[in-house]
């Protein structure tokens, strides 16, 4: 580890402690006693207030109420930092509308040669998504939904929650414990254990119309809430053998419950087992597609029927 990286990593290191010693230093971070006293007299005059302690059992404490010096960024830092935020500028994330003034201070803590490098990067890269004729323009289509930074902030406070969703038949009130929150083909779900009919069940957040926390004291544990799940594991029905080419495809989307299992020790081959729910059609319908793009590369060990009736329904299409 680099000298600055080591100083770096020494201040968090002693920031998150209310007393630190030489000897746990050195132990921390295998280095000699003498590089520990000089990086903390480094530290020191880089404006960390340290107090010292004498005495058999001394050390030293930061000194309370003081602010550490600023955060400094190595070129690469930096650079891994503004393209991680250009990957990802499109993809309707929480908090999108922070970026920017996220981004102008980054961008004031850095030197102008590093600001330079960043313009340059903005010129050349282009990531899927983006619009190639104004790389910086966010669409409203870009935006997540409304209530999403309304729901994390909540599940931040209490994982048990109230939640309205607009359905066909109205308005609809769940009170749930979120399990996750995940975003699959360009939309936010909730994933949560129904408390009323003690299921799991998937809720869009495109459909969300408020959130709250929930109201009730007497609530089923988490601990009673896993167990209950582990309880209605779904048995196996689909098992399926991938090729290089598919486990490529896997790779550009799979479904969020799906798993990858490699079978050799270079990863071009691997099976995916997995449980469908037969008496939904629309989940059928969307394994159909999927098997489908994840192209010739395969080979079907396992499947229900009903999967299997509208594979030949697609492939009949084609071939008449």
């Amino acid at each position: 580890m680099k000298k600055v990286e080591r100083i770096n990593v020494i201040m968090r290191y002693i920031n998150n402690r209310a007393h630190f010693t030489i000897s746990e230093i050195m132990r921390e971070f295998d280095i000699s006693r003498s590089t520990a006293m000089r990086d903390i007299r480094e530290i020191e005059s880089m404006g960390m207030p340290l107090v010292s302690e004498v005495g058999r059992d001394g050390g030293y404490f930061v000194m309370h109420n003081s602010v550490l010096p600023e955060v400094r960024f190595t070129d690469n830092e930096v650079k891994a930092l503004f393209i991680a935020f250009m990957a990802t500028r499109n993809l309707q994330l929480p908090y999108l509308k922070s970026r920017q003034s996220l981004t102008e201070k980054l961008l004031s803590l850095i030197s102008e040669h590093q600001q330079d490098t960043l313009v340059l990067l903005n010129q050349i890269l282009l990531f899927e998504g983006t619009n190639p004729h104004n790389p910086d323009i966010l669409d409203l289509s870009d935006l997540p939904h409304p209530m999403l930074d309304k729901l994390i902030q909540t599940l931040l406070l209490d994982r048990y929650l109230s939640v309205t969703i607009e359905e066909e038949k109205g308005k609809q009130t769940y009170p749930i414990y979120l399990l996750q929150l995940y975003r699959e083909k360009s939309h936010w779900h909730i994933e949560g254990f129904h408390l009323d009919n003690e299921r799991k069940q998937i809720l869009s957040v495109d459909q969300l119309t408020d959130v709250e926390p929930y109201p009730n004291k007497k609530r089923t544990s988490e601990q009673e809430i896993l167990d209950k799940l582990k309880k209605q594991e779904e048995v196996i029905n689909v098992v399926i053998e991938l090729g290089p080419g598919s486990i490529a495809q896997f790779k550009k989307y799979h479904p969020k419950k799906v798993s990858l299992s490699y079978t050799d020790p270079y990863h071009s081959t691997a099976v995916l087992k997995t449980f469908i729910n037969v008496i939904a059609p629309d989940e059928v319908k969307e394994m159909v597609n999927w098997i489908l793009f994840l192209g010739e590369d395969i080979r079907i060990r396992e499947v229900p029927e009903e999967v299997v009736g509208v594979l030949k329904g697609r492939i009949d299409l084609f071939c008449p």
